[in-house]
């Protein structure tokens, strides 16, 4: 499954990562993840003190993915309509879900502050980041004054989130792209005539 120039530790990151999108951490066991990377019991103690400890390696490196991925399309050039579009209609394993978004619904996450942290880390950085864009739009007069950037952020954020569990319900990423098409219409309809033109 893994190339032979992958590390043993890399590799059950990796696997852990696959693991906690598909089951959460209640379903990823020990076992499975030393299946998955083709690695011994030893091997894993070796390099991680337990399951805490190679899950949270594991939420931060796809955390970070998250935040890169994102910031390759919203940290371009172009209207902040522009590229809000383009992060809202980026491609998207839709029915899969979002592996940050996901493990706010695993019990066990929610309670460790350790292993919540990279999530509420991401999903803060993600309004903060698209706010700062609505904020240049407003500035640069392509936004009217009444768009309120820190609700604006939350809103796409909740859009992706919810467009996830309204896709994975009706087994088809239509739901999805439907929610996007809506807020695009919303935040297009609050773009000033001159943006328009």
């Amino acid at each position: 499954m893994y190339s032979g120039f992958m590390s043993t530790p890399e590799r059950l990151i990796e696997s852990t990562r696959e693991l906690l999108w598909e089951r959460g951490y209640v379903g990823t066991s020990p076992k499975a993840i030393q299946q998955h990377a083709g690695a011994g019991q030893g091997s894993m103690y070796h390099h991680f003190a337990g399951k805490p400890d190679l899950a949270l390696a594991a939420i931060r490196r796809t955390a970070e993915e998250m935040r890169a991925t994102a910031e390759a399309v919203l940290g371009g050039d172009g209207p902040a309509y522009a590229r809000i579009e383009s992060y809202l209609l980026r491609e998207r394993d839709v029915l899969r879900g979002c592996p940050v978004g996901r493990l706010t619904m695993d019990p066990d996450v929610i309670a460790s502050d350790e292993l919540r942290a990279p999530v509420t880390e991401t999903l803060d950085w993600l309004r903060d980041r698209i706010a700062g864009i609505v904020e240049e739009g407003r500035a640069q007069g392509e936004f009217t004054d009444a768009l309120v950037p820190q609700d604006i952020a939350s809103t796409v954020v909740a859009t992706v989130q919810g467009g996830y569990v309204l896709a994975r319900s009706s087994g088809s990423p239509a739901a999805f792209d439907t929610a996007v098409r809506g807020l695009l219409a919303l935040l297009a309809a609050a773009r000033t005539s001159a943006a328009r033109s």
